[in-house]
């Protein structure tokens, strides 16, 4: 296909998957779903109210909040306090236990404090259980369950100015006042359901992936055989990153699974192997600072000396610099190389994507069905060695919607078109809210100083000091991607090198003797004029299929945009910019007073 043609193809799988209702097409996991949201894990358990006084509380125990507990206790915070609605620390990976459930980012730059914990990954890419139970090996090695509230949700956090504390009140009663509050409550934890008329009328059992039933399939996370399954009939709603995984599981064990598709994933191959000791034992101190730093440097068009990860993240951006180079060599005007490489490079990467399609998949119809008609990151790319083969198997079904999604749903399965699959079991493996505002996603709405919420204070977009600090809002830290890093391909990344710089602004205000931190609206506006409007952004590309990296496929309000964009000149150079900000003691753009 050439390219006029193909960019031609692109448009018309993006029209046909274009709706008017963008995320409101999705449905929260509240009201009669509110069973899709509850805690699988850990039975609820009645305890007394606490009336506590901490120096900070963390609200959020997945990587971020574990994150932030650590750094702050390596400079010598003892009194935290982490609070989360799980029933543990894991954060996603608290919830996401469904059957094959793994990450697409190297162990080796995902995992984080590998050194500190002094843990060796099993493989290049690690499983959920793994990745779960390292989140327990920090919880363990800096002490951060210690006085911690699980199963406990923040409903209202109150700036009292007189006392320079946060009060936090939860939905157990609690009241905890905190010093610094810090919010890690990160982007993947509550789970969102498709708006598709009738989901509230099916009769068989159904559940989120994020809440897997395995009283329902039988197994377990660590992949034995889903034994109740053999003779129902599965439907899987979602072929994102979460339903590349599972569908490999439910098609080795269901009598007949049924995979809805809207859109097609892009696969790229995974190769995943084992870690050698004894080369990992080889790695000097600093390593995987060294790692990380590597990893995005290339993955967002740096230049390195060597590829230290090797992944699908960091071949995309390899090939568009050396693209880049050849174009310059040639004498392309330099205002149109980097476009023009990556367009390029693209091409061929989606080329070879669509062709393993037809190397792996038998039946030429299911296989044209499955390829991906769209530039590799307008969604999350997935990487998978057994996907695509699944199909080939005699029990499974995949039902392609050519992008319209499913028409209903009913007591006894699912339509598309004029066509009913009957069903036994309904899993939704829809992901979570991502493109939704941060107090939906977060559950309350902080109220700062004057009783200005924070909804309030954004009402014409994010505003912030390097994504972390709010005027109005002292002693507050959030810890997240906006308006700072947002390396969405290493997420835990952006959270490591924002946990040091909370811990920094704690240390320094600790030392001088300050009880209140906080930005201006002065230094937040200029931070945020510095960013531009992120135009330039994949996100924001006219030719992407609507998807949660770019609302949806619709056109993002200036408001919108500003909770959206991360550090122009990159993640590199924001972490650099960070580190030097902390390593300065000047803190500019932060006022200390006692």
């Amino acid at each position: 296909m050439n390219r006029e043609d193909l960019r031609s193809k692109y448009r018309d799988e993006r029209l046909k998957r274009l709706r008017a209702d963008g995320n409101d097409q999705y449905l929260g996991a509240s009201g009669k779903f509110a069973t899709m949201e509850a805690d699988p894990y850990v039975e609820w358990a009645e305890r007394p109210a606490q009336q506590r006084e901490v120096e900070v509380a963390i609200i959020g125990a997945g990587f971020a909040g574990l994150l932030a507990g650590a750094r702050l206790r390596e400079v010598g915070v003892r009194d935290l306090c982490l609070i989360d609605g799980a029933g543990d620390v894991g954060g996603v990976w608290y919830w996401n236990r469904y059957p094959g459930a793994a990450c697409d980012t190297a162990a080796m730059i995902y995992l984080p404090l590998l050194q500190e914990t002094g843990y060796m990954p099993s493989a290049k890419y690690v499983e959920g259980p793994e990745i779960y139970e390292h989140a327990q090996r920090i919880a363990e090695h800096f002490h951060l369950k210690d006085g911690a509230l699980f199963s406990t949700e923040v409903e209202e956090m109150v700036w009292d100015e007189d006392r320079h504390q946060w009060v936090v009140t939860t939905n157990r009663g609690d009241t905890i006042r905190a010093t610094f509050v810090v919010a890690g409550t990160g982007p993947l934890h509550r789970p969102k359901l498709p708006g598709v008329p009738g989901i509230e009328r099916f009769q068989g059992e159904s559940f989120h992936t994020s809440r897997w039933n395995y009283a329902v399939t039988g197994g377990d996370a660590n992949g034995a055989p889903m034994d109740r399954l053999r003779s129902l009939r599965v439907g899987l709603l979602g072929t994102g990153a979460t339903g590349i995984q599972v569908v490999p599981k439910l098609g080795r064990d269901a009598g007949e699974l049924y995979v809805f598709q809207r859109t097609p994933s892009s696969i790229d191959v995974r190769n995943n192997k084992p870690i050698d000791r004894e080369w990992f034992s080889s790695l000097e101190d600093g390593w995987q600072q060294e790692w990380l730093t590597n990893f995005a440097t290339l993955q967002t068009g740096g230049e390195a000396d060597v590829d230290l990860v090797q992944d699908g993240w960091t071949d995309i951006a390899l090939r568009i610099r050396k693209r880049a180079f050849e174009l310059f060599a040639a004498g392309v005007a330099s205002e149109v190389v980097l476009r023009q490489a990556y367009e390029e490079s693209d091409d061929e990467k989606m080329n070879e994507i669509r062709e393993r399609v037809d190397h792996e998949v038998h039946d030429a119809l299911t296989a044209e069905a499955l390829k991906p008609w769209y530039r590799q990151l307008c969604k999350r790319p997935c990487f998978h060695d057994g996907y695509l083969q699944t199909f080939n198997l005699p029990n499974v079904h995949l039902i392609d919607t050519d992008g319209a999604g499913v028409s209903e749903i009913d007591e006894t399965g699912v339509v598309v078109g004029d066509r009913h699959v009957a069903l036994d079991v309904l899993i939704y493996a829809s992901g979570f809210e991502v493109g939704t505002s941060w107090v939906r996603r977060s559950g309350f709405d902080p109220i700062g100083v004057g009783g200005e919420t924070l909804s309030e204070h954004w009402r014409e977009g994010m505003v912030s000091l390097h994504g972390m600090h709010v005027s109005g809002f002292p002693n507050f830290f959030i810890l997240g991607l906006a308006q700072a890093g947002n390396l969405v391909s290493n997420i835990t990344h952006n959270f490591s090198e924002g946990a040091k710089t909370i811990a920094a602004v704690i240390q320094h205000a600790r030392s001088t003797g300050a009880t209140r931190v906080e930005t201006t609206p002065r230094a937040e506006q200029a931070w945020v004029d510095s960013l531009g409007d992120g135009r330039s952004s994949f996100m924001f590309d006219p030719e992407c299929t609507p998807g949660y990296y770019n609302n949806e496929g619709l056109e993002v309000s200036l408001a919108d945009q500003k909770g959206r964009i991360g550090y122009p000149l990159g993640a590199v150079a924001f972490f650099d910019l960070m580190s030097q900000w902390r390593s300065s003691g000047a803190f500019e753009g932060l006022a200390f007073v006692s």
